[in-house]
C-alpha cells in the first residue's frame, strides 16, 4: 500500500507540472502593450428653430366641480384656437386639483391644467400667445433645436470628430516611430447645453382684459460630438 500511495503522489506531481505552463501562457497572451487612449471633438453653434411655450388655466374656490368645469372650458377654447393655426402643435399637460390652506385651515380648492405649444414659426406663435394670455397664464418659454436640424448637424460633427481622431492617431503613431496602428475600441458621444425654460413673472400672467406679448429671442446652442478611443501601436517586424 505505501508503494501505491507513493505512485499516486508521483503521478499527481507530474500532472501539476505539466498543467502549470498553460495558465501562464494564457496570462501572457492577455497582456497588451503600446496602447494609447486618444480623444477628439467637434463643435458647432446652431440656431434654435423651435419655440416652446407652456400656459395654464387656474381657478380657486369652494366648489371643485365648478372650478373643474371652468378650467376645462378655458383649456378647450385654447386648444381649439391653437389647432386652427397652421404650423403650431398643441399638447395637454398635467391636471391638478389640490386643497388650499391658510394658517393650517382649509379654505378652498385650486384646479389647474397646462398646455404646451410648439412651433417653428415664432411669429405665428407669438401672435397666438398674445391672444391666449387674455384667458390663460404664461408659465414658461424656451427654444430648442428641431430633431431634423439636430440630426443633420450631429452627422456632420461626427465625421469631423472621427477625422480629427484619425489625424491624431497618425501623429502619435509616427512620433513613436511606428508605421501603423490598430483601433481597439471607440466611443462616440453627443452633448449640448439645452436652454432652460424662462419662467414668467407674475406681472406677465393673464389678467382680465389685458395681456402682454412676450419678447422672443431664439438664440443658439452649442452642439458637440466627442470621440474617445484606444489605439494599439503595431510592433515592427
Amino acid at each position: 500500500m505505501p508503494g501505491l500511495r507513493n505512485l499516486f503522489f508521483s503521478l499527481l506531481a507530474c500532472l501539476n507540472l505539466a498543467a502549470s505552463p498553460f495558465p501562464l501562457a494564457a496570462e501572457e497572451q492577455s497582456l497588451h502593450y503600446d496602447r494609447i487612449q486618444l480623444h477628439s471633438s467637434a463643435t458647432a453653434e446652431v440656431e434654435n428653430d423651435t419655440l416652446i411655450a407652456v400656459l395654464y388655466a387656474q381657478k380657486e374656490g369652494s366648489d371643485p366641480g365648478v372650478l373643474t368645469d371652468s378650467v376645462n372650458q378655458l383649456i378647450a377654447q385654447a386648444i381649439s384656437e391653437a389647432k386652427g393655426r397652421e404650423g403650431i402643435k398643441v399638447q395637454t399637460l398635467g391636471y391638478q386639483t389640490s386643497p388650499i390652506y391658510q394658517q393650517q385651515r382649509f379654505t378652498g380648492w385650486r384646479v389647474r391644467q397646462s398646455i404646451r405649444l410648439q412651433s417653428m414659426h415664432s411669429d405665428k406663435l407669438s401672435i397666438l400667445l398674445n391672444k391666449l394670455q387674455s384667458t390663460l397664464a404664461l408659465e414658461s418659454i424656451s427654444y430648442a433645436i428641431s430633431p431634423a436640424q439636430r440630426e443633420k448637424v450631429e452627422e456632420s460633427l461626427t465625421l469631423q470628430a472621427i477625422d480629427a481622431f484619425r489625424r491624431r492617431a497618425d501623429l502619435v503613431t509616427k512620433q513613436f516611430g511606428r508605421s501603423q496602428y490598430r483601433l481597439v475600441d471607440m466611443t462616440i458621444q453627443s452633448s449640448d447645453r439645452p436652454i432652460q425654460p424662462v419662467r414668467m413673472r407674475a406681472s406677465m400672467m393673464a389678467r382680465e382684459g389685458t395681456s402682454t406679448a412676450p419678447t422672443l429671442a431664439a438664440g443658439s446652442q452649442t452642439l458637440r460630438i466627442g470621440v474617445t478611443g484606444t489605439i494599439e501601436l503595431q510592433i515592427e517586424q
